[in-house]
């Protein structure tokens, strides 16, 4: 991840970064995005909305999806939600749902639920 400028009428607290990972285990791939955030100091709490495409196989099947993402932080208690896009999957993994989740603490390890049509 690294930081992007934000717009020159920005407000204090908001900034954008860039998403590019490296993949391996079950997904294996890259992925490119961006991401908006804010951090409330005073208030001890923070959140961010992120688009992040997906490239590569899921247990062997190839194809990409963009992955939709939605968290907030409120005195260290956190909540995300990060879904699939419906109906962005293409290739091998078209039709595909889901729903991931990062384990921030693990080195950033995600745990990803997805079902792909008959």
């Amino acid at each position: 991840m690294a930081p992007l400028e934000v717009h020159a009428a920005a407000p204090d607290g908001l900034g954008r970064m860039s998403i590019d990972k490296d993949f391996s285990g079950d997904i294996v791939g890259v992925s490119h995005g961006e991401m908006v955030a804010v951090n409330i100091p005073s208030g001890g709490s923070a959140a961010y909305v992120a688009l992040e495409l997906v490239e590569g196989s899921v247990h062997g099947k190839t194809g990409t999806f963009w992955l939709q993402h939605k968290a907030t932080l409120l005195h260290g208690e956190g909540h995300m939600d990060i879904t699939v896009v419906p109906g962005s999957a293409t290739g091998q993994l078209s039709g595909m749902t889901g729903s991931m989740v990062i384990d921030a603490g693990n080195n950033h390890a995600y745990e990803f639920d997805y079902l792909l049509p008959d």
